[in-house]
């Protein structure tokens, strides 16, 4: 049977050129993993996470020393979600629709609407992780970049992550659409970029090795009503802690929340919420040691811009899953968005004197490596 799609693939790739043109910056920033692509709705598929390594002193003698295991652990990934976006057309409709050349159909912008909302969707999951971020630079509502030539927030984000050990090969820094347009009006000058591309063009330059994205998508964090808490700890807590107990305060202290400790300037990120006197930073936890009774300031709410390094963060996207004897579909077209990489699954489904096509994919992420990421307040 010939390929019922063939005729509707102008109309798929008139609307891939419209959906490519978005506004995202996490989607094409994070690693996609084919790997673990291949695994089922809900089933977690593990990745390795080593250890730092530890040295010694070489110590001539008549064997090699007994050392060199590791305890390797893991962070989980899962498709967490199997989504699908219908269009349907009933003969009459087909009719009366104009597709004269050089004009997108109807049926072309609504397949560009699908393909944008599915984007649109996993752009927004991304940009939760935020939460999940080893620090944060920058003043909560105060948008960066806001003094032209001044490239000071990008410098400072960037040490969070060399700080923690990042690699700085392909570094990433998404931002919010408001710093977007701070960005581009006070860092667009010819004389301060050493062209006149961003002015020209509206490309968002790379900064200190950091490739700069923008994205609609981005989080804006409120803060929780946690005040006047002091670390509950009699030997304090020493560099590297992560979980920490809390008491004396009021109100909460939610995932996402940045503290800092009476003492030093480090502006943790929460990733475990206040519950029962306890919560959690996010690796790699205190920069300096803590002592007992030392007070714990919660931080105002913030737009939550995310810098990284692509390895840190992993989408795995796939079509969804099918049983082995097929469905009743007639026939399905794979359609590669070459901007975000995603790959959409296109099926058709005849019906009673009409069509119905299907714009779908799966898709789940993480962020398996906290500490190299970090989080510019806005």
């Amino acid at each position: 049977m010939p390929n019922t799609l063939t005729n509707l693939i102008p109309d798929l790739y008139a609307a891939l050129d419209v959906v490519s043109r978005e506004q995202i910056g996490f989607i094409p920033s994070v690693t996609l993993d084919a790997t673990v692509a291949r695994a089922a709705l809900n089933e977690a598929v593990r990745s390795a996470v080593t250890p730092a390594a530890v040295g010694s002193d070489i110590v001539p003698g008549v064997t090699p020393p007994d050392d060199g295991d590791q305890s390797i652990g893991n962070r989980s990934i899962t498709i967490t979600k199997a989504r699908r976006w219908p269009v349907r057309w009933n003969g009459e409709q087909s009719k009366g629709v104009n597709n004269g050349p050089g004009v997108l159909s109807i049926r072309a912008q609504q397949f560009a609407q699908a393909m944008r909302a599915a984007t649109n969707e996993i752009e927004a999951d991304l940009a939760t992780l935020y939460k999940t971020s080893s620090r944060a630079y920058g003043t909560p509502g105060t948008t960066p970049f806001a003094t032209a030539g001044d490239y000071t927030d990008a410098a400072f984000v960037r040490q969070i992550l060399v700080d923690n050990g990042a690699p700085t090969s392909d570094l990433q820094l998404v931002i919010n659409t408001t710093a977007g347009a701070v960005f581009r009006g006070k860092q667009s000058q010819a004389q301060i970029y050493g062209s006149d591309t961003l002015q020209r063009q509206g490309i968002l330059l790379d900064v200190h090795g950091m490739q700069i994205r923008e994205s609609a998508q981005v989080k804006t964090h409120t803060k929780g009503t946690g005040a006047n808490y002091l670390v509950n700890n009699g030997a304090g807590y020493a560099i590297g802690a992560t979980a920490l107990a809390a008491d004396t305060g009021t109100g909460t202290v939610l995932a996402g929340d940045v503290v800092t400790f009476n003492g030093n300037n480090d502006k943790h990120v929460v990733g475990t919420a206040l519950s029962g006197g306890n919560l959690a930073l996010n690796e790699p936890g205190l920069r300096t040691a803590v002592a007992d009774n030392v007070a714990i300031t919660v931080g105002n709410s913030y737009a939550a811009n995310l810098a990284f390094s692509r390895s840190a963060i992993v989408l795995a996207t796939r079509a969804p899953a099918l049983p082995e004897e097929g469905d009743s579909a007639i026939d399905r077209f794979m359609l590669v968005d070459p901007r975000s990489g995603l790959t959409f699954e296109v099926s058709m489904y005849m019906q009673y004197r009409q069509v119905q096509y299907e714009v779908a994919i799966a898709w789940g992420f993480a962020n398996v490596k906290p500490e190299h990421t970090a989080t510019l307040q806005g």
